[in-house]
């Protein structure tokens, strides 16, 4: 249901998975930056990049999603799924 929704929305596979591969680097990137802060603010800094951290797998399973709903077609789901 939700799948649908996205992609009637224009929401496509490769989008999602740039999205992944974006927060892979924007954690990186956050992780590095937590090294550069003094010690009191560097607890923060570390978890806001775990938090961050923890996207890329949420939003590549959504795109793994709408790749099965674009590969099988909406009229074949509905099918499949009854």
């Amino acid at each position: 249901m939700l799948t649908k929704w996205l992609y009637t929305c224009g929401l496509r596979p490769w989008q999602l998975e740039s999205a992944s591969l974006g927060a892979i680097g924007l954690c990186i990137g956050l992780w590095i930056r937590a090294k550069t802060v003094d010690q009191e603010a560097r607890g923060n800094a570390e978890r806001r990049a775990l938090f961050v951290g923890l996207w890329p797998p949420t939003l590549w399973l959504i795109g793994e999603s709408l790749s099965d709903h674009e590969a099988v077609g909406p009229r074949r789901l509905r099918l499949a799924r009854r």
